[in-house]
């Protein structure tokens, strides 16, 4: 079995790349280049390097959510297409962890 990697993207809602959403972007760069799988979940609150809470407010409208992408697949996939990912990543996180896919 080869190794394999969970990347995880932590982003504002509100990012943009050109004229669609940063988290969009991502995705379509990941499917561009087979990645097995990724997903991308809002979050409910959090925070980042600037303290900032960001979370739902009054009727569900949100002040800018978090977002996270997840991605996995074999590591030498992950890593290959990192450097461009963090390129995209102006303002949020990138994290890469070993995971095991059953």
């Amino acid at each position: 079995m080869n190794p394999s990697l969970l990347m995880t993207v932590y982003v504002d809602e509100t990012d943009m790349c050109g004229e669609i959403p940063l988290y969009e972007a991502i995705v379509r760069r990941l499917l561009h280049h087979s990645i097995a799988g990724a997903t991308v979940m809002p979050g409910t609150m959090g925070y980042g390097r600037h303290g900032r809470v960001h979370h739902k407010r009054l009727f569900g409208v949100s002040d800018d959510r978090p977002m996270a992408i997840f991605a996995v697949d074999q590591e030498s996939k992950i890593r290959a297409i990192l450097p461009e990912i963090r390129a995209m990543v102006q303002e949020g996180l990138v994290t890469v962890a070993p995971v095991e896919v059953a």
